[in-house]
């Protein structure tokens, strides 16, 4: 199935996912543009920088398991509208935090707003377009995850430098309100007809899982550093202004992340016509080959040498987004998606994501950033190790392990009998 044969109720669906992944990748990462002005405002060491995103990842850890149960098993479009609709106020009352405590406290809450959308906004773009196609199109709701990324550095440096840091959460915050409202025309899935829950016990006794868990702790906390820290590096040891930071590094990311999104999305579809395992060997490759572009980064003396090796570096890096999803909903039956994606969630974020900030703020506390920023280097290097063993799992066991066959063989039809792309009036 080629992309210009999707109907217009699949584009309609693609196209309010990828607007909501947008608005809440502006809303979750505007805050690291905003560091330096934090910082100078409530007299912030490195470290309870780190905080302010650990806070906001442990309570979005915590919340995407259950919360992306309760979309398999309930309504996802309901958990999708109602986690935009809090997000989006939590983010507006972000700036009107008279505190770092209560500043602390609406991260928080942005992470349990944000915790419901990904594992059900992913269950539903897998429901609604077949699997031939499913990197590309998880590449493509990812993009919208990356520009926004991106756009909320830049917009974060702007408005910073004109208006202050707290306006800056009161103009993101508001777009997530209508956008809450329009998920409600989002198509009715399985999500309400499943007859049976797959236990997260079995997801756990299938090898090439566990070994995408272990790629996942290390791939994240090696994005998750380089997303924090990448506004205080340019403005503390590149030279760049508060301005040029939100749009140099922003530019820079949305231009290197989205081709590199929509490459490894093509290729990892490409490869999986071949073999079984080709969707996920796109995934180590870009880790690989993206390690010496952010090594020459961090070492490059000019502002114009760090962009281009930045942006190399955001290129490689983000050939996994696509793939990564499209692996997972490959391994799991359809009925466990948004479970399993929690659960990848719960995992990554509570014990990867949540951790790289304060670690690295200590580090760089201790000796400097760029020395603390060396660490991550490593770890995407340990990621794509561990993905050559999901690679092995998935040649050994195939893509349906023993212990889920019983899942797959009565597996329901991705959406509804009925109700397949049919967008009812809220």
């Amino acid at each position: 199935m080629k992309l210009s044969d999707f109907s217009g109720k699949q584009w309609r669906v693609l196209l309010i996912l990828m607007l909501v992944n947008f608005v809440n990748y502006v809303d979750r990462q505007i805050v690291f543009s905003l560091f330096p002005s934090i910082r100078r405002d409530f007299a912030l060491s490195y470290v309870q920088l780190g905080y302010l995103a650990t806070a906001f990842t442990v309570v979005l850890s915590l919340a995407s398991f259950p919360l992306g149960m309760l979309a398999d098993r309930i309504s996802r479009r309901a958990v999708i509208s109602a986690g935009v609709l809090f997000w989006s106020g939590a983010t507006f009352f972000s700036g009107l935090a008279g505190s770092f405590r209560a500043l602390l406290m609406a991260r928080g809450l942005v992470g349990i707003g944000e915790a419901a959308y990904t594992p059900a906004g992913a269950a539903v773009i897998s429901a609604s377009f077949p699997q031939e196609v499913r990197a590309r199109v998880q590449g493509a709701f990812d993009m919208g995850m990356f520009i926004g990324g991106a756009t909320g550095i830049a917009l974060g440096g702007l408005i910073a430098a004109s208006f202050g840091w707290r306006f800056a959460f009161f103009l993101v915050g508001i777009p997530g309100v209508v956008l809450g409202l329009t998920a409600l025309r989002l198509p009715k899935s399985v999500a309400s007809i499943a007859k049976e829950s797959m236990p997260v016990r079995e997801l756990l006794r299938v090898p090439a899982f566990l070994a995408l868990l272990a790629s996942g702790w290390f791939c994240s906390f090696a994005g998750y550093t380089y997303v924090a820290w990448g506004p205080e590096l340019v403005q503390d040891y590149k030279g760049f202004s508060a301005r040029q930071a939100g749009l140099a590094l922003g530019l820079t990311i949305v231009l290197g992340g989205t081709i590199g999104i929509a490459t490894g999305a093509y290729l990892s579809d490409l490869l999986a016509k071949l073999r079984s395992w080709g969707r996920a060997v796109i995934v180590p490759i870009g880790f690989v080959l993206g390690a010496p572009a952010i090594y020459f980064s961090l070492h490059a003396s000019g502002k114009i040498h760090f962009l281009l090796f930045f942006g190399l570096g955001a290129f490689f890096l983000s050939w996994y987004h696509g793939p990564l999803t499209a692996t997972i909903h490959d391994l799991v039956p359809p009925r466990g998606h948004a479970t399993a994606l929690g659960f990848y969630y719960l995992f990554v974020n509570l014990f990867s994501m949540a951790v790289a900030p304060v670690v690295i703020g200590r580090l760089a506390d201790r000796y400097d950033l760029i020395t603390a920023l060396h660490i991550p280097i490593f770890a995407q290097l340990a990621g794509a190790a561990f993905f050559i063993v999901v690679i092995q799992c998935i040649r050994h066991d195939g893509l349906r392990h023993p212990v889920l066959v019983r899942h797959w063989d009565d597996a329901p039809c991705a959406l509804a009998p009925g109700v397949a792309l049919a967008f009812e009036e809220t």
